[in-house]
């Protein structure tokens, strides 16, 4: 049973369901991306964690949720499009499982409810000075990780030179250069603001009475009515001219990624043919990159596709070593080429189809991907759900394939080289 319910400023969204052993709730927070906010709201939710004015510090913390039989409590940021997204997840034992009437799941909206709206602080409009100290050191380390890891710096460089002025462009953790203005002050404005304004919604997925939540959520979770800001989803992207970027470092494997304009979003009546596209193209292990780029022609050490479902983009990842870069991007190329084409049998299209179902079965057997599956309609402003999904997949047809084809167009090619070239 699925339930959203209007509570002032915050959505809240219960999903009655004996199929998890656990109860888990999730509290989002959602602003459009922009340059100025991304290294300060990246800040936000790690200091939010590290201490309450009733915990007030990280082992407090942890020891409370150890009283509540091991409870699980983490942050995240995502990029959804061009929104920010401020994740906050606790994961509780249901109670109907154990030997203890402790009531637990009420302790856990207590306790979000503390973490949220009772942060510890100085003179009531400043975070604790030592605290947002240490998370900017770590939020330093974090986003110095993604230039580490060339993987993710490949797909980063990428994103940046194809969306060169557009919000999507920015890194969800921000800027190293932006951290160091951030203060105990300026932080806690920030947070007063976007508890005000973001587009709250909260989660809660379990065996659970559904009044008694609703009741608790009202009297624990009160924020003021909003109007949350929303980006325009017009995404017609014309690419008039092939952009080619080859940047040059001392290491082994060269990194080629591509960057192609779907001009389809998630909500879009075409965008579940768009699926399919992808998954043939390159999203499984029989997926055109795979079978000619890596398994064939052995030019790649991994080849494979994936979509930004609510920007419209379509990523090409590829390992390769320097010297295979034409060979490795003529046939990728050719590989398109052959999909809009339609050189693909019906024994591929339905092979596709069934492991699209199979992966979304896969997501929504835990309560967080369940959550994640429906927070895309929230960031779409659509309504699909898990059975009007698998409709529509199955519904996809050859032609529906090749249509969408012809609307995805090549904005940018990104080679991370070796020195050898």
């Amino acid at each position: 049973m699925k339930k959203i319910i209007e509570n002032g400023g915050l959505k809240l969204h219960l999903l009655k369901t004996e199929k998890y052993k656990t109860n888990t709730i999730v509290f989002k927070m959602k602003t459009p991306l922009t340059k100025e906010n991304a290294t300060i709201r990246a800040l936000l939710p790690h200091v939010l964690q590290s201490g309450t004015n009733t915990y007030p510090s990280i082992t407090e913390i942890r020891s409370y949720l150890e009283e509540l039989y091991g409870a699980v409590l983490y942050v995240d940021l995502q990029k959804k499009g061009e929104y920010h997204v401020i994740s906050i997840t606790m994961e509780l034992a249901n109670e109907k499982f154990l030997k203890s009437d402790e009531p637990l799941l009420e302790k856990g909206i207590t306790f979000l409810a503390e973490l949220l709206l009772n942060p510890k602080t100085e003179n009531n409009n400043s975070f604790d000075q030592q605290i947002v100290e240490k998370e900017k050191r770590i939020l330093k380390q974090r986003i110095q990780a993604a230039f580490d890891d060339k993987m993710r710096y490949a797909n980063l460089r990428l994103i940046q030179e194809m969306c060169k002025n557009e919000p999507y462009s920015v890194p969800v953790n921000g800027y190293l250069e932006d951290v160091d203005e951030i203060t105990a002050q300026n932080l806690y404005s920030y947070y007063e603001k976007s508890i005000a304004e973001d587009e709250l919604d909260l989660f809660i997925v379990g065996d659970f009475d559904e009044n008694e939540v609703e009741a608790l959520v009202r009297e624990k979770l009160s924020f003021t009515e909003r109007n949350p800001k929303y980006v325009s989803k017009a995404i017609s992207h014309k690419v008039d001219k092939e952009n080619v970027v080859i940047e040059k470092q001392d290491l082994a494997q060269g990194k080629l990624n591509i960057g192609l304009r779907t001009n389809i979003r998630y909500g879009d009546n075409d965008y579940f043919a768009l699926q399919v596209f992808n998954g043939l193209f390159g999203g499984f292990p029989h997926s055109k990159l795979f079978i000619n780029v890596r398994e064939k022609a052995s030019l790649a050490y991994y080849a494979a596709s994936r979509l930004e479902s609510h920007k419209g983009l379509m990523m090409v990842m590829t390992g390769i070593e320097t010297k295979n870069y034409d060979r490795a991007l003529t046939i990728i190329k050719e590989q398109l080429k052959e999909m809009k084409l339609g050189h693909f049998t019906e024994d591929e299209l339905a092979q596709t189809k069934a492991m699209i179902q199979n992966q979304m079965m896969e997501t929504i057997d835990t309560s967080r991907g369940y959550i994640e599956v429906l927070y895309h309609n929230v960031i779409s402003q659509s309504n699909f759900t898990e059975e009007l999904w698998k409709e529509k997949i199955n519904e996809v047809k050859k032609e529906d394939v090749i249509k969408v084809g012809e609307k995805i167009q090549l904005d940018t090619v990104y080679f991370l080289s070796g020195m050898e070239a």
